[in-house]
């Protein structure tokens, strides 16, 4: 009794520890952010440098500041996909590359990749979670779980999305070899009812622990969430369009990684040279579409105040240039997640069909969103999941029909990456 007692505690301990440090790990990105994006254009701008070009410049800087990391220290952060896969074979993850993870998962998102800290954050903590394992293997074969037990703490707290972080270590990510989510053994190393509450504990403390800090220093991170949904006879009408476009735009995702796959086997094994590229291709994007560039989470709650004086073929073209550029970041060195910015590219093609169907935007960003994430993850319970991250409880059945009309579009296999 005593044992579990004591791992109950060191659970939620490690938990809270994954959510401050998801917290500061945002609050040193959002930092770099404001000074390379703010501050630094505003001297430069009093120098009188246009400002037309900063986006290209930083970007290509960025490439070559990625492809030298690269270069010197190796393709990190690995995925959050083979993080997890490694997690569920080993109930483990080697600690031997902690820092090269963070530094490699923070540069790209310092220089406005369209990519999410989701990848490097999972590693990160995976990591340390199986190095305190190895030392306090005197608790029992319990603490085999920590590191599981610490991906689903560090995925809510990078979410903010309890139940995600829940279902995604025991659901799996995707195999984009295959095409389809599917399901995974997860081995079991205690009885199911004690990883269920290992889970609950961890996720617990890591979402309690952001909460405390954001309430304290601010700068919690990730996206905005979208209280209140209008659903009428209009709405319903428009629905099928909507789930259509959404799913569309998410089925590109697939063709746009086989291009973007392409080049980088043609450029072959130039690391600095990739990166670069991925950066002028994505600085250009910012020129023509601001909004194509970063994450996407503060861009969100910019773009919610903004909608409505942009042309709909913007807000259109935002998206599938924003799931282009994610790819080219993803496919040529600037390595990442990629909920983060298709979600973003889902809102902003949500926001263009409801300025022309003049429906409840919130219900418009709910079914084109989880249809375009249905498509991509190919699973719509967890893309459902996901966007309660976003979108307001009583959207849920939306969201989930959505998502499974989505993950039901065809996807050829010569599309689909390892």
């Amino acid at each position: 009794m005593g044992r579990k007692v004591l791992y109950a505690v060191l659970t939620i301990v490690f938990g809270a520890f994954a959510g401050a440090f998801c917290w500061a790990f945002f609050f040193l990105m959002n930092l770099g952010i404001d000074l390379l994006w703010n501050a630094l254009p505003a001297q430069l701008a009093a120098a009188g440098l246009p400002a037309v070009l900063y986006p290209v410049a930083f970007c290509a800087i960025g490439g070559v500041c990625i492809g030298l990391f690269a270069k010197r220290f190796g393709a990190y952060p690995e995925s959050m996909n083979e993080v997890m896969a490694k997690v569920k074979e080993t109930s483990r993850y080697e600690y031997d590359h902690l820092g090269s993870s963070f530094f490699g998962a923070l540069l790209p998102l310092l220089f406005g990749g369209s990519i999410g800290p989701e990848a490097g954050l999972t590693g990160v903590i995976a990591g340390l979670c199986t190095w305190v394992g190895d030392r306090l293997r005197f608790v029992g074969a319990e603490m085999r779980e920590l590191a599981e037990s610490g991906t689903a703490a560090v995925i809510s707290a990078i979410f903010a999305t309890p139940l995600f972080g829940m279902v995604v270590p025991v659901l799996g990510e995707a195999d984009e070899s295959e095409g389809l989510r599917s399901v995974s053994e997860v081995r079991l190393g205690v009885p199911k009812a004690l990883k269920a509450a290992v889970y609950v504990l961890a996720v617990a403390g890591a979402l309690g622990m952001m909460a405390l800090l954001g309430s304290l220093f601010g700068g919690e991170g990730g996206l905005p969430h979208f209280s209140e949904v209008s659903v009428g006879v209009p709405e319903f009408v428009w629905l099928v369009p909507l789930v259509l476009v959404g799913a569309f735009a998410g089925w590109t995702y697939f063709p746009f990684g086989a291009l973007a796959r392409r080049i980088s086997a043609v450029m072959g094994e130039r690391p600095v040279a990739k990166a670069v590229l991925a950066g002028c291709l994505l600085g250009l994007a910012g020129v023509a579409l601001p909004f194509a560039m970063f994450a996407g989470e503060s861009q969100t709650e910019e773009l919610s105040l903004a909608w409505t004086e942009l042309p709909v073929i913007a807000l259109m073209a935002t998206c599938f240039v924003k799931v282009l550029v994610t790819q080219l970041c993803l496919n040529l060195g600037w390595h990442g997640g990629h909920f983060f910015p298709i979600i973003f590219a889902g809102i902003a093609l949500g926001y263009g069909m409801a300025a022309i169907a003049g429906i409840d935007p919130v219900f418009s960003l709910c079914a084109v969103t989880a249809a375009l994430m249905g498509a991509v993850m190919r699973q719509p319970l967890m893309a459902a999941a996901l966007l309660l991250l976003v979108f307001p409880l009583a959207s849920a059945p939306i969201m989930f029909v959505s998502a499974a009309v989505g993950s039901l579009f065809p996807v050829p296999k010569s599309w689909l990456g390892k």
